[in-house]
């Protein structure tokens, strides 16, 4: 190696050193600033109350820096839905076109000898879920979010249009 390249390669490594010597400056000095400022805003009480809501349990409010327990009253919830709403929302996916087996409403020779096995059976089904040979019936037809007595309403809704 020349003379001429050993001093090239001193002065680059030289310049490549003052560089990252530079970025780690950088980078501390910057890690610094925003770790105060991360301080200066938690110590905020702004700040401490949005956390404080932020993590309270479920059923609680803060109030002036007070937890308070809420009650929610059952007549804050939504209405039941009638037989014919979750027939039209939920079951009428398969029940209306026969999908998975399902027997259509309005089908007699399909739903008569459901219908002699009793109500009380196709309503465990309904409720519990079903595998029979003609294919499934998950329980509450997937739907978990509706009530007991919305499905029993939609199963009543069916069996009167398929008598």
């Amino acid at each position: 190696m020349s003379q001429a390249d050993d001093h090239f390669l001193d002065n680059f490594t030289l310049v490549i050193g003052i560089l990252v010597g530079i970025a780690v400056g950088i980078f501390f000095v910057a890690s610094s600033l925003a770790e105060a400022q991360a301080a200066a805003v938690r110590q905020d009480p702004a700040y401490q109350d949005l956390v404080i809501a932020r993590l309270a349990p479920a059923g609680k409010a803060i109030a002036d820096g007070e937890a308070r327990t809420v009650t929610v009253s059952a007549t804050a919830t939504a209405a039941p839905l009638s037989g014919p709403d979750v027939y039209n929302s939920a079951c009428a996916a398969c029940h209306g076109q026969g999908i998975g087996g399902a027997p259509r409403v309005g089908d007699t020779a399909a739903w008569q000898p459901r219908i002699a096995q009793g109500q009380e059976l196709l309503s465990q089904h309904a409720l519990q879920g079903f595998t029979g040979a003609t294919g499934y019936m998950p329980p509450k037809g997937g739907r978990v979010d509706l009530s007991d007595e919305e499905i029993l309403a939609a199963v009543a809704h069916m069996l009167d249009g398929s008598r």
